[in-house]
């Protein structure tokens, strides 16, 4: 349904155009300009920054929070918009545009009922502004509630009479009420209203084709594609066209063409190995359903048809393991138990074969009987029909959102991982630490130990080193003649320390920090660097464990986070120094996000929450933190606060947790 929530992007352009009331010093002034230019030019990500910089003179400026909500909508962050709304809305309560678009973001969230309070809200403090009543109007819709809407679209032709939108929209309410001639008539009035638009002429061509009507709906997909040669649902529209008028090949091609666009659009993958396996291509047909496995591990149709698919070419033994996976997956499936049967007994087990035989039997026995009760089944309900029939572009693919694969992955393919640990460590001055931090996070006992080791590239960083492969090693070789030489100071160690933990030599440093320790016990900061060196190692093991399970993007070794549902390395020494740093100074955010990290990565995500928080608590700017403390709660199932986290350091300017954000966005 979120093809009904259009021309928003105009709306925004329009209102940033005219949206003026910035106030106060001169200064303020600039900065709102500054913002609202860098919005208007999609550059959203240096338009929040800028904001920022305002709102930390005057937090009082809720023009500021309406554009920096603006800005993480385009950046399709939704719950941090619905946020800055918010606080918009809380200094000044009748702030028209912030309680529409706060109800427009809400729509998104799927959060109907407080949408349409806030389109409420907006109706009655301006009852002669069209967009609302059109916004509550695509609420309703998406609410069902067919007959309100009607009145909405209503209200919003009698302002706007040349939007095609409306009328696509109040047609999709006529069919909902089956309705099919004020449908029709409606799909018809937004075709002449816009002849370039193309969901009207797809809207109409669905109707049509939904009607059987299957030359009317071919030309108007014709039409639709003529508009927009990337809209990809009328190529889709039009390959079902080509394949129940007995014409596969052309449905292939156009299913083709939808994968040159979209090449992870799964139900087209299911329908090409459908219309494959149809004229006999199975093994192109085999290669499709391949790709689906890895899409929708959670879906029993796709195995389903697999093994049919296996089943066709003599695989028996992979079309007995697809039939197995279909029944794990649903087990009162009578086909697969019929079907399995007779792959077994081509494998001369007859004993597995009458089983699932007898299996089946009882299944559909006990289906005919509760159509006998009950004629309102699911469709699933009956596991005797054929299920290789073609789906429509909405249907519902179960286990097909990337939240499923990244739970799914064996492979360490795209998923989440945590930004890695903070350490002292050598950098130049020169160049930017890898990962982006935001800000600069300094206690005078940390600046006390920096002047102490005396040397001047030695800083607090996340990530690997920038310094070069060969100055590494020409650094820890100095300090190896240092130590040889008799210099057993714990800075000298300390420092070795540091540079075999950057060239990898992890159980040498770990020696090093030991004996740095032994000499100066009470040093917090030693602590530290031993806990993440420990941690550095145990990764680096892992890492060529091919075992089990686990979910990573990073290089960096100390970024991992693990499923606990997989299997769990032992991180209770690394975790012990940093409770010893603790200990010693519990007033450094470094300390508690570290130890955090490693709760993570322990599977003890309810303690790593608690270490965030407080680190957060001691540094408010902690964009890592925020990051991190997000996926956290994502993976504890609270997936709102955590993209609200997530939300908090894209602002503190982790650029890519806007591309995390966006992930999540295409699944609500």
């Amino acid at each position: 349904m979120k093809r009904v929530i259009l021309y928003i992007a105009t709306l925004f352009t329009l209102l940033l155009c005219g949206t003026n009331e910035a106030r106060a010093q001169y200064n303020k002034d600039y900065y709102f300009w500054m913002g609202r230019s860098l919005m208007m030019n999609n550059d959203y990500q240096e338009a929040i920054r800028t904001l920022n910089t305002l709102l930390r003179f005057d937090d009082d400026v809720y023009e500021a929070y309406f554009l920096r909500g603006i800005a993480k909508h385009n950046l399709d962050d939704l719950l941090g918009a619905e946020s800055d709304f918010s606080i918009a809305i809380e200094k000044n309560p009748v702030y028209t545009n912030a309680y529409t678009y706060r109800a427009i973001t809400r729509l998104q969230l799927g959060n109907y009922d407080d949408a349409l309070n806030d389109f409420r809200e907006a109706i009655d403090l301006r009852p002669d502004r069209p967009s609302p009543y059109y916004y509550r109007g695509v609420t309703r819709l998406m609410n069902q509630q067919f007959d309100d809407a009607i009145s909405d679209f209503n209200t919003f032709i009698l302002y706007e009479k040349k939007v095609a939108e409306a009328y696509i929209n109040r047609g999709l309410c006529y069919l909902h009420l089956k309705d099919t001639t004020r449908a029709y008539d409606n799909f018809d009035t937004a075709i002449r209203t816009n002849r370039e638009n193309p969901d009207g002429y797809n809207r109409r061509g669905e109707l049509f084709m939904r009607q059987q009507r299957y030359a009317e709906a071919e030309a108007d997909f014709d039409k639709a594609v003529g508009c927009d040669s990337t809209y990809i649902v009328s190529f889709f529209n039009r390959a079902l066209v080509y394949s129940d008028t007995n014409r596969p090949m052309q449905a292939l091609g156009d299913f083709d063409r939808v994968l040159q666009i979209d090449s992870t659009n799964a139900i087209t993958y299911f329908n090409r190995g459908i219309v494959r396996a149809q004229i006999g291509d199975y093994h192109r047909s085999l290669d499709d359903f391949d790709k689906l496995a890895g899409y929708a591990p959670n879906n029993v149709l796709v195995f389903y048809n697999r093994a049919n698919i296996h089943a066709q070419l003599g695989n028996a033994e992979q079309a007995v393991d697809d039939y197995t996976r279909a029944i794990e997956l649903y087990p009162d499936f009578a086909n697969a138990y019929i079907n399995r049967s007779y792959m077994r007994a081509a494998m001369n087990d007859m004993r597995g074969a009458r089983s699932d035989r007898n299996i089946a039997d009882r299944k559909i026995a006990a289906y005919k009987a509760r159509l006998e009760r009950d004629s309102t089944y699911s469709i699933y309900a009956d596991t005797t029909q054929k299920f290789d029939r073609l789906l429509s572009f909405d249907s519902k693919f179960a286990g097909t959102s990337r939240l499923d694969r990244l739970a799914a992955s064996q492979s360490g393919e795209q998923g989440l991982a945590l930004l890695p640990m903070f350490k002292f460590t050598v950098m130049r001055a020169d160049t930017a630490a890898v990962l982006p931090q935001t800000h600069t996070y300094r206690t005078q006992r940390d600046e006390d130990f920096r002047r102490r080791i005396g040397n001047p590239l030695l800083t607090v960083a996340a990530g690997p080193s920038n310094i070069e492969a060969d100055s590494l090693l020409s650094l820890d070789r100095a300090l190896s003649e240092r130590i040889k030489a008799g210099d057993q100071e714990w800075t000298t160690l300390f420092e070795r320390g540091i540079t075999q933990s950057l060239i990898k030599q992890y159980t040498s440093a770990v020696t090093s920090y030991t004996a740095a320790i032994d000499a100066y016990p009470a040093n917090p900061f030693l602590y530290m660097n031993r806990a993440t060196t420990r941690a550095e190692m145990i990764d680096f093991i892992s890492s060529i464990d091919n075992s089990y399970q686990r979910i990573s993007i990073d290089t960096d070794p100390a970024n991992r986070l693990e499923n606990n549902r997989t299997r769990s390395y032992d991180y209770e020494e690394a975790i012990a120094d940093m409770n010893k740093a603790l200990k010693l100074y519990a007033d450094y955010a470094y300390f508690w996000y570290n130890r955090a990290n490693l709760q993570a990565l322990s599977g003890r995500l309810p303690e790593a929450f608690a270490d965030y928080s407080r680190a957060i608590e001691l540094n408010p700017s902690f964009a890592e933190a925020y990051y991190n403390r997000g996926l956290t709660q994502i993976f504890m199932k609270d997936t709102r606060k955590g993209c609200l986290d997530i939300s908090k350091a894209g602002e503190l300017g982790i650029e890519h947790a806007y591309e995390l954000l966006k992930e999540y966005s295409k699944m609500q």
